[in-house]
This record gives structure tokens, C-alpha cells and sequence, in this order.
């Protein structure tokens, strides 16, 4: 008598994983900014030191409303470069590391200083604009920074799925704690709130676009966005923040 033989099962395979190979760079620009800034610090140090605690390099690149309106332009990006105290300083490399290293590896060298330097220019024309308080600081480009994170990850969250909308989220929450930090007297907020605007326009307009281009296995991400559109980015924010500037130099 024949016995039926016992039915065989087959499992599925699980599907393979999926590996791209995420842009990366060395954070090059990141630590040659790192290494100037403090270099000027130690300037400011020095200057304290040897000539009576005259600090020169804030009394000539702080940012002093009286001295912009006197022509003197400067004042509106070499704030970034000067501090007040070393737990200043410390704080704002340490963010400037934590957040730009990333950054600079998703957005390439160059794009990467032109986000630095027009969130810098923004945050300063901010503080010219509402406050008359003198100013200087690294934290109005580090906080462009932090809002082109939240616009690169949510130009690409179909990519990251639930982790961008995590991400976002504690970038929010950051931002927002900040900036609550912020009110206490002493700290220029319009200045960071400046920084947040100009790093979020020139993000939005000039920011990494990723798409997963190929046929797997041999899948990459490339970049939709080129060089022309930081371009427009760095223009539109220098467009609209010069325009702010002029208000105030017209009395406004």
C-alpha cells in the first residue's frame, strides 16, 4: 500500500537587506571653522593679557549697531568668529561639531560654508534690526545649522521613514529649548532666531534632494539638487536679510 507522501513545505526567503551607501565627507570645513574661531579667542585672550583686559578683537568685529550704521559692514558676519567666556566658546564648538559634521557630510564642503556663512549674516542683521545691544557669537550659524537638519530631513523623510519624524522632532524640541534659554537676559535671541530663519530658507532652496537611483544590488543616492540651487538659496537669504539691514539703516 502506498503511503502519501508528506507534504513540503517552503518558507519564504526573508527579502535581502537593502544597503546604501550614505554621501560622506571628512568634516574638513567643520574643523578649519572650529580652528579659526578659536584661534581668534585665543586673540581675544591675548589682547586681554597683554593690553590691560582691552579686548581688540570684539571692540572691532562685535557687532555694534552704531559702528554698522557708520558704514562699518563687517560687523554683520564677524560676530562668529569672537566670544565672551570660555564656556561660550566651548558650547558653541561643541554644537558646531555635533551638528555640522553631519551636515557638511550630506551637503559637500562648499555648500556646507555657504549655509555657515549666510546663517551668521542672518542672525546678525536679525540682532541690527530688533536689538541695540552689542553682540558676538558663534550660535546664530549653529543655529542655521540646526534648522537645515530639520529641512533635509523633511525634504527626505519618504528615505528615513519613522526615523525622520523622530528626528524632527527632538530637533524641534532643541530649537524650542533654546531659544526658551535664550530670554534670559544677556543672550541675543533675535540673533538665533535670525540664524534659524537664514539656515531654513537657504536649506529649503539649496539643501540635499536624495534619490535612490540604480537597480539593486547596485543602488546609490544621488542628489537632485547641484551647485546652482545653494546658489539661489545663498541669494535669496542674502536678498531678503540685506533688504531687513536697509530698513534699519532708512530709520525703520
Amino acid at each position: 500500500m502506498n503511503q502519501t507522501p508528506a507534504p513540503v513545505y517552503r518558507e519564504e526567503a526573508p527579502p535581502p537587506q537593502t544597503s546604501i551607501a550614505m554621501p560622506s565627507v571628512p568634516p574638513r570645513v567643520t574643523h578649519t571653522i572650529m580652528g579659526i574661531t578659536i584661534f581668534f579667542y585665543l586673540l581675544q585672550m591675548a589682547s586681554q593679557f597683554f593690553l590691560s583686559g582691552a579686548d581688540y578683537p570684539a571692540y572691532f568685529g562685535m557687532k555694534i549697531n552704531e559702528a554698522i550704521l557708520a558704514g562699518q559692514l563687517w560687523r554683520l558676519i564677524t560676530p562668529v568668529l569672537l566670544h565672551g567666556s570660555l564656556m561660550h566658546i566651548g558650547f558653541n564648538m561643541y554644537a558646531l561639531l555635533a551638528i555640522g559634521a553631519g551636515m557638511e557630510s550630506r551637503m559637500g564642503h562648499t555648500r556646507f560654508l555657504m549655509l555657515y556663512l549666510v546663517s551668521g549674516f542672518a542672525g546678525n542683521v536679525f540682532s541690527f534690526f530688533f536689538s541695540d545691544a552689542n553682540s558676538l557669537g558663534a550660535s546664530t550659524a549653529v543655529f542655521g545649522l540646526l534648522a537645515a537638519e530639520g529641512v533635509f530631513l523633511y525634504l527626505n523623510k519618504s528615505l528615513f521613514g519613522q526615523r525622520a519624524q523622530k528626528a524632527l522632532t527632538n530637533i524641534v524640541m532643541i530649537a524650542g529649548f533654546n531659544l526658551l534659554i535664550g530670554m534670559s537676559p544677556g543672550i541675543d535671541n533675535w540673533g538665533h532666531i535670525g540664524g534659524l530663519l537664514g539656515g531654513l530658507i537657504f536649506a529649503w532652496f539649496g539643501g540635499p534632494r536624495w534619490e535612490v537611483e540604480g537597480i539593486y544590488p547596485l543602488l546609490r543616492l544621488v542628489d537632485r539638487r547641484d551647485f546652482g540651487n545653494a546658489i539661489v538659496g545663498a541669494a535669496v537669504v542674502g536678498g531678503i536679510f540685506s533688504a531687513v539691514a536697509l530698513l534699519k539703516f532708512f530709520g525703520f
